[in-house]
């Protein structure tokens, strides 16, 4: 079979793993949809997170998970919540999914935020808000997999924020 000149391969073997940045850009062309996760820490204080690895993972019991780096500022929060709100994000959101983004600062100081019906922040205009209870953590390398088992649901129309390549985008 010919080599093809426009594909990078890059294989792992027991001398060399995959590195970084050969994996980063290869999850970089898988899009993917953009959430805002938020809980209160034990003294009540909100902690949040946006993510871009969120799926669902049962219809029944409706379940869905969301990975969070082990390094992120609310990480410690998540390990002990017994519940969490899930915000789907539209394009009109791009300010808010940076700045719960980056690491420091009071994600929740500039607003864009309201207490949801089981008392959890949750974005403004969120295209769905999802209430989950913790279900189940699972260690995965430098990130935890939370998985919630959701309780309350609320929609809203629009389009979806989506991260490519890097980047916040819409759809055409």
């Amino acid at each position: 079979m010919p080599e093809r000149q426009d594909v990078v391969d890059v294989l792992e073997t027991e001398q060399a793993a995959v590195a970084p940045e050969d994996f980063r850009a290869a999850m970089a062309r898988f899009p993917s949809g953009v959430v805002v996760v938020t809980t209160c820490g034990e003294d009540g204080t909100p902690r949040g997170f946006t993510a871009s690895s969120f799926c669902s993972v049962s219809l029944e019991p409706p379940m869905v998970l969301v990975c969070l780096a082990n390094s992120a500022d609310s990480a410690p929060s998540f390990e002990r919540c017994d519940r969490f709100a899930v915000s789907v994000l539209a394009p009109s959101h791009h300010p808010l999914a940076v700045r719960f983004a980056t690491k420091g600062g009071d994600k929740f100081a500039h607003g864009g935020l309201s207490p949801g019906p089981g008392g959890l922040p949750t974005v403004d205009r969120a295209l769905s808000e999802l209430d989950c209870t913790a279900h189940a953590r699972h260690p995965a390398g430098d990130h935890t997999v939370l998985i919630g088992r959701v309780r309350g649901v609320r929609l809203r129309e629009g389009a979806p924020m989506v991260y490519y390549d890097r980047g916040f985008r819409t759809l055409a």
